[in-house]
């Protein structure tokens, strides 16, 4: 396929946002781009316009429609919050399922040609009974705990549906692990900031992430070029939480499961309303996935997990204030 000419994207936040726009206005320098639920756009970002969607409005289906056929949208890459609750979910924990249908129907209405939409490797669940690492055709389960997360499996689940059913609009679909980097401020990055962080007591678990930077090239490929599919999104190696700790000069601070309940700090998905064990759960078990798939497909990560994890370690030792 050409390079588009009309890009949109939806969901992503003020600084992944601001960097994917400017990537692709370099790889892309004649594509118009759309910020689809961004915030009104500087004067030095005029090649960027900003057009805010209301996803909760009744007839919101039709008038993203309209705002997808009026601009010629040709790809729309939608990311939301895939590995993270947010706070609206707790009155309404179908808005992620009812802004994905939103999405979904107005892509149909438009003909868009080729959509991309982020979810997390957290669907899979954090289990004892997972394997080594968890294939793209390894069932989502979740975590019974954690409603928003059931949330974000339907979506997936409308997502390759709608792609079953549309052959015409190529669908790529990016299941990320943990993202740190110099930049990561949300509260997965909050909780690992901690100079004390606490821990599962007994429990070790391997974990993985991927460097912000090797996370917006592929967004940036998956934009403008084909890569239809379902893809693990991870960085080469996994790490024990013991290992990364001591990397970062961080205390391990290991207590039993009834007291982490109550802990402050032992969990950054508090404002979700859910327990404890859905954020610790996946600081017990095995939840790593390959990723081998994903790098053929977008090419070897830059950053292998132990060197996206020592960057943003490094990034908060150096005066970084994640509040």
């Amino acid at each position: 396929m050409s390079s588009p000419a009309c890009i949109a994207v939806a969901g992503f936040d003020s600084v992944w946002g601001s960097d994917l726009c400017e990537r692709l206005k370099a790889g892309a320098p004649e594509a118009r781009i759309l910020e689809l639920d961004g915030d009104p756009v500087s004067e030095d970002r005029q090649s960027v316009d900003g057009i805010p969607v209301g996803w909760s409005e009744a007839d919101s289906e039709e008038k993203l429609a309209e705002v997808l056929i009026r601009n010629a949208v040709e790809v729309l890459a939608y990311r939301g919050s895939p590995d993270l609750p947010i706070r609206e979910e707790e009155m309404d924990p179908d808005l992620e399922s009812r802004r994905i249908r939103t999405l979904l129907g107005a892509v149909d209405q438009a003909g868009v040609r080729r959509l991309i939409v982020a979810s997390s490797t957290l669907l899979y669940g954090a289990l004892p009974d997972n394997p080594n690492f968890l294939a793209e055709s390894h069932p989502l389960r979740g975590h019974p705990q954690a409603r928003w997360m059931e949330a974000r499996i339907e979506m997936e689940s409308c997502v390759q549906d709608f792609a079953l059913d549309h052959p015409q609009t190529e669908v790529t679909v990016l299941r990320s692990c943990w993202t740190l980097g110099p930049r990561s401020r949300d509260p997965v990055a909050r909780f690992f900031a901690q100079q004390a962080v606490p821990t599962c007591l007994g429990y070790d678990p391997l974990l993985q992430f991927i460097h912000e930077e090797d996370l917006m090239s592929v967004y940036e490929q998956a934009i403008l070029q084909s890569h239809p599919g379902l893809f693990n999104i991870v960085g080469r190696g996994v790490l024990p939480l013991s290992t990364l700790l001591a990397l970062a000069g961080k205390r391990r601070w290991p207590l039993p499961g009834a007291l982490l309940e109550r802990w402050p700090g032992s969990w950054p998905w508090q404002s979700a309303g859910d327990s404890a064990s859905a954020f610790q759960d996946y600081l017990r078990y095995l939840w790593v996935a390959e990723g081998e798939r994903g790098w053929s497909e977008f090419g070897e990560p830059g950053y292998s997990s132990r060197e996206a994890w020592i960057s943003f370690a490094t990034a908060q030792r150096r005066g970084g204030d994640l509040r």
